[in-house]
């Protein structure tokens, strides 16, 4: 690793063998991604038995788990090494041995997936049933990132015992909050793997409880959308300034957005489940009312964010009510691929209000609706910002230097991936109101008029998948260009101050003990109840069905 590198050469390595993951299951997560909506579009046919349901599963697995997974926990690496400073030996080795149990958990589930024993869409959904290999190896994964988790937690520690009374470092403080919102969140996913799903699919019980199974998974399920998300709002908050020349509007506005990220988004997922029998109304429109609550913190970030758009502009000399607009660095593809992302964002989070509030929801669940949905938030606001921090972090964690063609690149991509994602998420929501359905491989349902007039927007989904697949191309490319054969030399890694009149941060935003005591308080409030009730009125049983025809 070269020595000009902006952290620890041994914590680089660390990060990079994270990224290494994260891009190797980028392209191959956006090559299935590019065979799904063609194949929606009834203008291919896999070869080789290949089902459109295994394709489908790669996908999901390898960008909404593990690219994700991976990116995440190699840039909290990198932000608390830079800020607060290296890890030491011992920390470095359980960072070390989480990466390698999530490597190994990753290769195990990718065979079975690959050989048809795991084509179950999305993870573990009962009454889809994969291949027992294919739970073990995803239990790996989550394991691993919480043996990472407690790295990034006991850094931060180690800062507040080596600088007592000052305020922690805000990216430190941040990561901490991510993975704090990972493993509370993994709870309803470790307790539903482990004592439903393992034993089921190896036989050693015939059937599993499918509500209670679905109702553990949506616990982690829906904060699993923020654990992606806020490692996204770190950058927002903390990098992007820097890279305009600005400074943080609120250090305290940040941290307090997180912690109420982590008390509104975890007692939810009944959202997930309003059309699904079996849970009483009331505690469905309890967990939307903490839904909406979400928006908060949202807005939060949105105006401060402007504001800061806002500060940096008067100080370039803008006027009027846009006129920041004009002052932005646009030709800086480490802002304009967070800041299209920004964009993207604000439009899944109006179609979020949709699907969690029980009238609308009743239009748009289980159609494809959900999915435009999906990749608005995740697929474009998550996934253009981390491209962008990856335009810097890795050349300035190698020791390496962003040259102007690799931007000019990255402003190619970024515009690749907007136009790609306008053409298939609009076209996706579109047909979601027309009733055609998520989950499903291409079907005219025996010429059906109705679903005659889907094909056109499923027409329209492969072209905006064909964007996005040459956008996810670009990317690698430049990846591995800035990771091997960029100049050597000095790449800034942009780590924001707080304005000079920002107020002081209180000291209870550290008490983490705090905000998870209240963040278990609101779970044991908003399930409790409903737990009791489907224990006490459990259905009955389903065995395991493979394939998802039907077969058991």
């Amino acid at each position: 690793m070269n020595p000009v590198a902006s952290i620890n050469p041994k914590d680089a390595k660390l990060t990079m063998a994270h990224f290494y993951v994260a891009f190797i299951s980028l392209f191959l997560g956006a090559t299935a991604g590019l065979l799904q909506v063609l194949v929606r579009s009834g203008k291919l046919t896999l070869p080789a038995g290949i089902t459109y349901y295994q394709v489908l599963t790669v996908h999901g697995v390898l960008l909404a788990l593990v690219f994700t997974t991976f990116f995440i926990i190699g840039f909290i690496f990198a932000t608390q090494s830079k800020t607060c400073g290296s890890y030491t030996d011992g920390e470095r080795r359980w960072g070390w041995i989480g990466y390698w149990m999530m490597t190994i958990g990753v290769a195990i589930t990718a065979t079975f997936i690959l050989l048809g024993e795991s084509s179950v869409l999305y993870t573990m959904y009962a009454p889809m049933m994969a291949h027992p290999m294919h739970y073990i190896g995803l239990t790996l994964v989550v394991v691993g990132s919480w043996v990472c988790g407690f790295v990034v937690f006991h850094r931060h520690a180690r800062w507040r015992k080596e600088n007592r009374g000052q305020v922690t470092p805000l990216l430190s403080y941040m990561g901490v909050m991510t993975m704090i919102m990972w493993l509370v969140a993994c709870l309803g996913l470790a307790t539903t793997v482990l004592v439903q799903i393992i034993p089921w699919s190896l036989g050693l019980v015939p059937t599993i409880d499918v509500l209670i199974s679905r109702t553990l998974f949506w616990y982690f399920g829906h904060p699993l959308v923020y654990f992606w998300l806020l490692p996204a709002y770190m950058a927002w908050y903390v990098v992007v300034p820097k890279v305009i020349g600005g400074k943080i509007f609120s250090d305290a506005l940040a941290r307090l957005s997180f912690v109420l990220f982590i008390l509104f988004s975890i007692p939810v997922g009944f959202h997930h489940q309003l059309l699904e029998p079996g849970i009483d109304p009331f505690w469905k429109y309890l967990q939307v009312v903490l839904t909406f609550l979400v928006v908060i913190p949202s807005l939060m970030t949105a105006f401060a964010l402007f504001a800061t758009f806002e500060m940096r502009g008067r100080e370039l000399g803008a006027t009027g009510l846009l006129g920041w607009w004009k002052k932005m660095p646009w030709k800086d593809a480490r802002f304009f691929a967070p800041f299209m992302g920004m964009l993207f964002f604000a439009a899944g989070g109006a179609g979020g209000l949709v699907n969690a509030s029980h009238q609308l929801n009743q239009v748009v669940h289980n159609t494809i609706w959900v999915t435009g949905h999906f990749h608005l938030t995740v697929g474009s606001a998550v996934a253009m910002t981390f491209f962008g921090v990856a335009f810097w972090i890795v050349p300035s964690i190698t020791g390496r230097k962003l040259t102007p063609k690799m931007n000019k690149l990255g402003l190619i991509q970024t515009w690749l991936w907007t136009i790609g994602m306008v053409f298939m998420s609009g076209a996706m929501h579109t047909a979601g109101l027309f009733g055609a359905p998520r989950r499903s491989a291409f079907s005219t349902y025996a010429g059906n008029e109705d679903t005659l007039a889907w094909i056109p927007y499923q027409i329209a989904q492969a072209v905006g998948g064909t964007f996005l697949f040459l956008g996810a191309l670009l990317m690698v490319y430049i990846f591995i260009n800035l990771a091997f054969y960029a100049p050597k030399g000095e790449t800034e890694f942009p780590v924001g101050e707080v304005h000079d009149q920002a107020e002081k941060v209180p000291a209870v935003f550290e008490n983490f003990k705090l905000w998870v005591a209240i963040t278990f308080a609101l779970v044991l409030f908003a399930y409790t109840i409903p737990f009791i009730d489907m224990i006490q009125n459990a259905p009955p049983g389903s065995p395991g069905y493979t394939n998802v025809i039907g077969r058991q």
